[in-house]
């Protein structure tokens, strides 16, 4: 049980940042007065789905994608006297193998929003791009940010 939906999302990417995959959300909705509508997250991996042609006439493309309609789903609900939320594992199959390790990972190379601040400081403040990784990966052990990903983010 989860006091929040923020606490439950932290908690399950923590849990899943430690056994190296990536878990979003798929779908959600906040209850209104409308009958049938509940509040719940659908959680799922990040290569659930299939990949989507946007544009039908082309030919098929060369390059891989990421999807493989993996079926690992989760499905968090707002308890109803509103105390919490509650975690149920829909399927906990997978049809892929688990990364060695985050780096480079698209996903979980982000910056959280105070990280990106300290990027910004320091960028004005003229330092190295490898003294503000180091920086970076000192204040928070887990995180998996590139050089690459770092001018990207000094770029904009």
């Amino acid at each position: 049980m989860f006091g929040t939906r923020d606490e439950l999302f932290k908690w399950i990417c923590k849990v899943t940042f430690r056994l190296c995959f990536v878990v979003v959300i798929l779908r959600s909705d906040k209850a209104t007065r409308a009958q049938g509508r509940n509040t719940y997250v659908l959680l799922g991996c990040e290569r659930s789905g299939k990949y989507r042609k946007y544009i039908t006439d082309l030919e098929v493309s060369t390059t891989g994608t990421r999807k493989c309609d993996c079926s690992f789903r989760l499905h968090g609900k707002l308890i109803k006297d509103g105390e919490g939320w509650v975690l149920k594992v829909i399927c906990g199959l997978y049809n892929h193998e688990f990364a060695n390790t985050l780096v480079g990972h698209p996903y979980a190379g982000r910056l959280r929003p105070d990280e990106h601040a300290l990027v910004v400081d320091m960028t004005k403040s003229r330092v190295k791009s490898k003294n503000i990784l180091l920086t970076l990966k000192e204040k928070n052990e887990d995180n998996v940010t590139t050089v690459k990903y770092l001018y990207n983010t000094r770029y904009t």
